[in-house]
């Protein structure tokens, strides 16, 4: 079994089903495995918007409670940073998953989503400035989970477009105050930066 090293925070981007959830649980077994004394907490953005929804995310504790028995769950949907801030500590690593989700979140909040085209919102400079902060001044290490969804054709719909342009923009920024970005493919790593 290959033991990773946990930076002070690493943003990690990918597909979907591309390993990127996996790694950070793997990063939060390692941190755990390494003392008696760490913590880990994952702090989960995504909302039950349906069934199907309802369903994923169940499968998801389910699995996550066998791979990684000892990582608690806390749910949050918007109130990121100040859910990092509540739970960071030297002895404890927060897992965020996922920042897609979040900033879905807050550019189509749920009452909105049930509408038959609803606008996008606004993007919400302050939240990603309050979470920019809160990874910088974390005392523990954060590992930070998100998709890269703009390697595909430009889409064809502006609420689209406006999306993808806004999670690339908070990927850039996340990416510029984390130490390590790694981006996975069919489960592997590529390290794209590692400042540690």
């Amino acid at each position: 079994m290959t033991v990773l090293s946990v930076a002070r925070s690493e943003l990690i981007l990918g597909g979907q089903k591309s390993g990127k959830s996996r790694r950070a649980e793997m990063l939060a077994r390692d941190w755990l495995a390494a003392s008696a004394n760490h913590h880990a907490v994952l702090i989960a953005t995504a909302q039950p918007w349906d069934d199907e929804m309802r369903a994923r995310i169940a499968r998801h504790q389910l699995d996550r409670a066998e791979r990684v028995p000892g990582l608690s769950t806390v749910e949050e949907s918007r109130a990121l940073a100040e859910k990092i801030t509540q739970h960071s500590r030297p002895d404890t690593l927060v897992v965020v998953d996922c920042l897609t989700l979040w900033l879905t979140n807050w550019l189509m909040p749920m009452s909105q989503s049930e509408a038959a085209n609803p606008p996008l919102a606004p993007i919400p400079t302050a939240p990603v400035a309050l979470l920019l902060e809160a990874i910088s001044s974390a005392p523990g290490p954060v590992v930070l989970v998100g998709n890269e969804i703009g390697l595909g054709v430009i889409p064809l719909g502006s609420e689209v477009r406006a999306f993808v342009d806004a999670l690339g923009t908070l990927n850039q920024n996340v990416a510029r105050v984390c130490q390590r970005v790694t981006l996975m493919a069919a489960g592997l790593p590529l390290t794209l930066k590692d400042a540690v």
